[in-house]
């Protein structure tokens, strides 16, 4: 190239006009020389982005549409779309917010940086993370059902081992009595031969006699007939018989041992927050001494359960008692309803929407309260509810033992749909003790459920698998434990009511032991947290609800 024809093309900076560029700034669209570069950052308004003039990116305007001779360089905000200068002159786009088109390129570029950001450092990791789980499971699901495989190998040797011994024993019996039944022949048997033989002998002298016409013999033989006209005994012995009974097969299978059920919970996928609204709440230190605020009289005896409607007013119910009353702090009566069976309500709850529910053990039920009406949403075959608690999606997880006493498992109800069943640990094993104890359970902020476990709080994951279990505090081996009733606050504490101990024990959301609460608490039975984090507690002789502030 000649050099004339090279300096028809050497490029200059859009401000100055005279110097060479070096740089240029994508965020205005500018070329910049290098004494420009600072004079441009120096207006702080815009976000500048200056880069080297050879890594700019370049900007393709679009044409505009209606006038095909201009590039599209402004942007209306109210039609959402690019535009000409003539266009924004025009009176189609009047009045309407107009920026420029690089602004809005701007903040459009550094909302899909943002978007990538997120889906490389926060969602697709979590894919992974999820899909690698998977294939562990996957792995150790191989390991597991090979050992359940091993397992009922044994169980069978075992089986094959006991029915052979049981028939070798039979034989042996059998054999046994065979020899005792051929014994006994053989000894008639003898017996009878013997008598053969004399009855020979004197047959033969009979004989003899006769012949011999002696009647010196004749006169001296003596007669023995008489002797043998009596048979000896004979002897009878009945073969015994083997009573071979039908095999049972379901009580085989039952010795065998049983599979626990197959339990597959498909869990709504966790929500991942974008990193605005990862936010946590605001943190609220423990006092040193709690302090009860107010006092209500309920008038009940066996008070029992006690759940928030607002931070002065709470339901409340008794163990003895088929009404259900709404209190407020000055322990006025609000509102009082009947159960619908007119049974005693086990355990009471508050929705979201400010609706009531409680579970009639005696009649399988479990019913919401909406305007006074009752409407009874859940009937149970073979279960019966215990304890209810209402969680921050707003589904319902109740507690339930079966029929014959020997069962407990936590069922997640949408409305009257089951969506989750939670009874057995990883190894198969009950996650909940046995017996007809009540169990209160709570969600906490974590999504993690908290049930007390007559002897233990146990604490399982949202998808059911167990975190911890918590057995009072470590250095008190002198005094049990038995948790009565929990509840949690917005701070993921654990809070249950050690009901003979009359105190309430704090722990962390994984289980540590922060502090107790006493406040001259009388058999605290029932728990419960209002938004203000204030601890109501139902006190089961003195028929109080004490309302404390312990953050």
């Amino acid at each position: 190239m000649d050099p004339f024809r090279r300096a028809q093309i050497i490029l200059l900076c859009d401000l100055c006009k005279t110097a060479h560029l070096q740089s240029h700034c994508e965020r205005c669209d500018v070329n910049l020389c290098q004494t420009c570069v600072g004079k441009h950052l120096s207006d702080s308004s815009i976000r500048h982005k200056v880069v080297p003039y050879k890594y700019r990116k370049s900007l393709n305007y679009s044409t505009c549409p209606d006038h095909a001779d201009e590039l599209c360089k402004n942007y209306c905000e109210k039609c959402d779309l690019p535009v000409c200068s003539t266009c924004v002159s025009s009176s189609k786009h009047e009045g309407h917010d107009i920026s420029d088109i690089l602004e809005k390129l701007c903040a459009k570029t550094e909302s899909l940086q943002k978007d990538l950001d997120e889906l490389e450092t926060r969602i697709y990791p979590r894919y992974e993370e999820m899909a690698f789980d998977v294939q562990t499971e996957k792995v150790e699901l191989e390991t597991n059902y090979g050992e359940l495989t091993t397992i009922a190998d044994q169980q069978g040797e075992a089986l094959h081992r006991e029915i052979t011994a049981i028939v070798n024993q039979r034989k042996s019996d059998i054999q046994e009595m065979k020899i005792k039944h051929l014994s006994t022949l053989n000894k008639n048997t003898d017996e009878i031969t013997q008598k053969m033989a004399e009855l020979k002998q004197i047959m033969s002298d009979l004989k003899s006699i006769l012949k011999s016409n002696d009647v010196s013999l004749t006169s001296t033989y003596k007669s023995r007939t008489s002797e043998f006209r009596t048979l000896p005994p004979k002897v009878r012995v009945t073969v015994p018989s083997l009573s071979a009974q039908k095999i049972n097969k379901d009580q085989l299978n039952e010795s065998f041992g049983c599979l626990s059920p197959l339990s597959i919970n498909t869990e709504h996928g966790d929500t991942i927050k974008s990193a605005e609204a990862v936010s946590s709440p605001p943190v609220k230190p423990l006092l040193d001494e709690p302090r009860v605020t107010a006092t209500i009289h309920t008038g009940y005896r066996g008070l029992f359960s006690v759940s928030c409607l607002s931070e002065d007013q709470v339901w409340t119910c008794s163990q003895l008692n088929k009404t259900m009353k709404l209190l407020n702090l000055q322990s006025e009566l609000l509102t009082s309803i009947q159960t619908k069976s007119g049974n005693k309500p086990h355990d009471i709850a508050v929705t979201r929407d400010g609706d009531l529910v409680y579970t009639d053990y005696n009649d399988n039920t479990i019913n919401l309260i909406k305007n006074k009406q009752i409407q009874t949403v859940i009937t149970l075959q073979g279960w019966s509810p215990v304890n209810v608690c209402c969680t921050a999606a707003n589904d319902l997880l109740v507690t339930m033992i079966s029929d014959d006493v020997k069962q407990y498992k936590v069922v997640r109800y949408s409305g009257s749909t089951e969506k989750q069943s939670i009874q057995f640990d990883d190894q198969g094993r009950p996650l909940y003790s046995s017996g007809d104890y009540t169990k209160y359970l709570s969600e906490n902020k974590n999504l993690d459920i908290c049930v007390a476990d007559y002897s233990a709080v146990v604490v399982v994951n949202q998808s059911g698998k167990l975190r911890f279990r918590y057995t009072g505090h470590p250095s008190n081996t002198k005094q049990s434990f038995y948790p009565f009733s929990i509840t949690t606050d917005s701070q993921s504490h654990i809070l249950t009511a050690d009901c003979g101990n009359h105190r309430i024990h704090i722990l962390d959301q994984d289980g540590q032991f922060l502090r107790y609460i006493h406040c001259d608490l009388e058999f605290p039975v029932g728990l419960c947290v209002d938004i203000r984090d204030n601890l109501f507690v139902a006190e089961y002789h003195t028929a109080k609800v004490k309302k404390i502030q312990y953050l």
